[in-house]
């Protein structure tokens, strides 16, 4: 058999694919997007701002449920968009729940201000998990019961 009969029948010549372009990820500088438009800890900071004031039921600390959302947000807000938002969201929700809180302790004098108490503390500490599993996905969760202070 010569070449050209070995060409005619045999499988067909194939041309090899060009490789794919691939690009690399963004480095952990913190200033590059990451998966979604967020920044590297974006996410771990906004959930710190609701976090934060949780740990004043443990160690207590005069206003320390808004020191500490107010920290991050006033240090955050301009390099961390999702941060902006959440810190502004719970600092809103810690200052109605300290008026509540103050509302509360004065009622306590007509004997409901206990049993209200009480409430709100489990609504702050209820709502502000919530809030902290929802930033730590990304998400930007608004409490129900708010009064918008800061906007």
């Amino acid at each position: 058999m010569s070449d050209q009969e070995q060409g005619q029948g045999g499988a067909p010549e194939m041309e090899p694919l060009p490789a794919p372009e691939v690009t690399p990820p963004p480095g952990p500088t913190g200033q590059e997007p990451a998966e979604g438009g967020l920044q590297e800890g974006e996410t771990m900071w906004a959930m710190l701002c609701h976090l934060l004031p949780l740990a004043n039921f443990i160690v207590w600390i005069p206003f320390g449920v808004i020191v500490g959302p107010l920290v991050i947000w006033l240090i955050k807000k301009d390099t961390m968009p999702l941060v902006d938002d959440q810190g502004k969201e719970a600092l809103n929700f810690q200052i109605t729940m300290v008026i509540g809180m103050i509302v509360s302790a004065i009622l306590i004098y007509l004997f409901i201000g206990l049993l209200l108490l009480l409430a709100v503390i489990i609504v702050d500490i209820i709502f502000a998990i919530l809030a902290a599993v929802a930033a730590s996905k990304g998400e930007r969760y608004r409490y129900p019961i708010i009064i918008r202070f800061i906007k």
